[in-house]
């Protein structure tokens, strides 16, 4: 077995890619235009564009994270309204339709993030240049408001266009830690005369949606997602993300702007993508694993009764409630893109609680975003929609297959470096939850470090949510394989 400094993981990444049908390098042609491109000056503005560069913008993402596809602000209103602006890059201006750059990050439709290689949609110069909304110079914008009530329902408001400035790029785990108590104010909000009650209003205005959401049925999951730790190509570490109080601010607050962008769209009757979750097929599956906390669920769906089995779950184990929502996950399904088109009713997103949701937040990241932006420019400037219906639904099953490839290259590289974590731990006895149990294998997830692999070995019987002891047979990170034998089970 090859040893840590010898597995060459940024050409497993791109292979990876290759694999799932990705083009991980920029054909020439994209290349060529990127020049001319980035000196694009945005200046004079377009048309109604408004001038909201004193308004005190941030942003809140990873530590190494350049391509910024949204900035936030907040101001208060009668009656302890709050009104919300969500101000998302005008990447549209940009790239145009049809450009070679366009039909690159329409192919791929999403960047990846491996852990390792981050293979954008965009080519660096523009997602982490002129089409980042990083502090300093000044940036078109497509602006979203809409205002959070008392009760944390919220109020759609309009889309225009705007020039904008960041005035701080924030972390998420230094924001995170001083709204939860266990660090003080960050140096970043600090140094910003008037951040501290800036992001204190926008947390008031996240918790009344994230509640709100919740006594509607939205599902709290808790998922461990592990980032590999990498020095000078050798794997340190598997490091879970959490999902802290500056990540569940973000993720209230591009729900709303999401769905404000459907009321928009759909006022104008206009045609767009949806971003949906359906019913479970596998409720039978749900109802099976609440039976084994001694739980009982509903016999049709009902995603406000499962909300509340897991909020109950979180409370009474949290250090468990990963493993409970990674099954959960498994038996809903994946998310997936469908058209909508004027007069037909919406699929709505189970997990979410919502029924009108789209993604049109990061058009630095996700090809749909930058698809729903023309869709709004459209409306904004009284033209057609740049898409027709058969293309919509063209996309719609592409950008599914893209995002399911994306995460499937995620997977795989996480198993790589997992593979090369392990390689020295041949033969140990590991704790770990059956993740998945049917004609193609019996998967498994190992608690520490948390990767899963597959049982290769006393994998009868075995089904999804059980609690099994494994022994590690092999490790393969050309292959992204990682092999068990599973030795017991768990009660």
């Amino acid at each position: 077995m090859q040893n840590n400094n010898q597995v060459d993981l940024k050409t497993i990444a791109y292979n990876a890619m290759v694999k799932y049908g990705f083009e991980p390098v920029f054909p020439k042609s994209a290349l060529n235009e990127v020049q001319q491109v980035t000196e694009k000056k945005i200046e004079p503005w377009p048309i109604k564009t408004r001038d909201l560069r004193a308004l005190l913008w941030s942003s809140i993402d990873n530590v190494d994270s350049m391509d910024l596809d949204q900035i936030e602000y907040c101001e208060k209103g009668n009656n302890g309204e709050i009104h919300v602006k969500i101000a998302i890059a005008d990447v549209d201006f940009f790239v145009l339709k049809n450009t070679h750059i366009d039909r690159h990050a329409s192919h791929n439709g999403t960047s990846v993030y491996t852990g390792i290689e981050t293979f954008s949609m965009l080519p660096d110069p523009l997602s982490k240049g002129v089409s980042s909304l990083l502090p300093g110079p000044d940036h078109l914008a497509m602006v979203i408001e809409y205002t959070v009530m008392t009760d944390g329902t919220f109020r759609p408001g309009g889309l225009y266009r705007a020039v904008v400035v960041n005035k701080a790029k924030l972390i998420y785990e230094e924001v995170g830690d001083w709204l939860e108590g266990k660090s003080g104010v960050p140096k970043a909000v600090q140094s910003v005369p008037g951040l501290k009650e800036q992001i204190e209003l926008q947390n008031t205005a996240a918790e009344r949606l994230k509640q709100h959401r919740r006594e509607q049925g939205a599902l709290d999951l808790g998922t461990l997602e592990a980032n590999a730790i990498v020095s000078q190509g050798k794997v340190l570490d598997l490091v879970v993300q959490d999902q802290n109080m500056a990540r569940c601010l973000i993720e209230e607050f591009m729900v709303a702007a999401n769905g404000t962008t459907v009321a928009f769209l759909n006022s104008a009757n206009m045609p767009m993508i949806q971003r949906i979750v359906r019913t479970p097929k596998n409720w039978e599956g749900i109802r099976m694993t609440a039976a084994q906390y001694r739980e009982k669920l509903p016999r049709a769906p009902d995603t406000r009764a499962l909300a509340k089995f897991l909020i109950r779950r979180r409370k009474a184990d949290p250090e468990r409630f990963p493993d409970l929502s990674l099954t959960i996950v498994k038996l809903m399904g994946p998310g997936e893109y469908v058209p909508l088109i004027p007069g037909e009713p919406p699929v709505g997103h189970f997990a979410l609680a919502v029924t009108d949701y789209t993604h049109g937040t990061a058009p630095n990241r996700r090809y749909i975003d930058l698809i729903i932006q023309r869709i709004i420019k459209s409306v904004l400037d009284n033209k057609t929609n740049p898409y027709t219906n058969a293309e919509l639904k063209e996309l719609s099953t592409w950008l599914t297959g893209r995002e399911k490839g994306s995460k499937k290259v995620e997977r795989y590289m996480q198993k790589a470096a997992a593979a090369v974590l392990l390689q020295n731990r041949i033969g140990q006895l590991f704790e770990g939850l059956v993740t998945g149990a049917s004609d193609k294998g019996t998967y498994v997830r190992i608690l520490s470090p948390p990767v899963e692999g597959r049982v290769v070995q006393g994998c009868r019987g075995l089904y999804v949510g059980q609690k099994v002891r494994v022994r590690l047979l092999r490790t393969d990170p050309y292959q992204g394989y990682i092999d068990f034998d599973c030795t017991g089970k768990i009660r």
